[in-house]
């Protein structure tokens, strides 16, 4: 089996891709966030048509997150259990649609987008740290399954998994607080399933738009998939498709990441 996450940034402006990714690289389930949509936005009908069937949790045009799945979709779940919400300036809090779980081919895939934090202090910061403590509770129950946390994860653990990790001093997804917090699901049964298969520590998987990133190579790895015992060890193999980011390949603008692909024993 074939599984893949992607943060698209926005579904429905990228779904001729999104389709065409499927198919080029023999998808079975492909976890999707910044989805920008309501469910009854997205234009799945191309996806129904080659045999996939869609999930997905949105409310507006921010966030949003999708599972696209060939091989079943059962057990669908919206926001984990004690998922917090977030109201900006004292706003009414909202549990926002970051995350999406259900089970495809007998793994319990969920698609995650954890929140940015903007800035060390900013109230956004607090709360993406406490989304990632409680997530790392509801997840402690689905570690003796075939489970994988994907998605975009907007933490940088290594050094290594920014171009220049003195630019990024001062900035989040770097932060001693948000590596702890990412090293507290490797660290308890989680494994990094990709990074192994990954022979050069410079493969990123997001390029700002700003200057010409892309061209320059000068990004960030902030996509992954953690998975539970149960799946770590049936992967065979992990890639990034760079060329899904890359403006001179393919028609029409690229989303800021590239797809994380990995492929799992029967």
């Amino acid at each position: 089996m074939r599984i893949a996450t992607w943060n698209v940034n926005s579904l429905r402006t990228r779904i001729d891709r999104v389709e065409a990714f499927l198919e080029r690289h023999d998808v079975d389930v492909l976890a999707v966030q910044e989805t920008k949509a309501k469910p009854e936005q997205l234009p799945v009908m191309g996806l129904e048509a080659k045999g996939y069937e869609v999930a997905a949790s949105g409310y507006n045009q921010w966030n949003g997150v999708a599972i696209i799945s060939r091989v079943g979709l059962d057990d669908v779940t919206e926001h984990f259990a004690g998922q917090p919400a977030f109201g900006k300036g004292g706003a009414d809090p909202v549990v926002e649609a970051r995350a999406l779980g259900a089970v495809c081919g007998g793994v319990r895939l969920w698609s995650l987008y954890v929140p940015n934090g903007r800035k060390p202090d900013d109230e956004h910061y607090h709360y993406k740290l406490d989304w990632l403590a409680r997530l790392k509770t509801a997840s402690d129950a689905w570690r003796d399954e075939p489970t994988a946390l994907v998605g975009d994860w907007n933490i940088a653990p290594l050094d290594t998994d920014v171009f220049d990790i003195t630019a990024f001093a001062k900035d989040t997804h770097v932060t001693p607080p948000e590596r702890a917090a990412f090293g507290a699901f490797t660290g308890d049964g989680w494994t990094d399933v990709v990074r192994p298969h990954l022979p050069d520590p410079e493969v990123y998987t997001y390029w700002d738009y700003y200057r010409q990133r892309f061209e320059r190579n000068r990004g960030m790895r902030i996509d992954f998939v953690l998975g539970s015992d149960a799946f770590a060890s049936r992967v065979t193999g992990a890639f990034v498709d760079r060329e899904e980011r890359d403006p001179a390949v393919f028609a029409g603008a690229p989303s800021d990441h590239a797809p994380v692909v990995v492929d799992l024993a029967d």
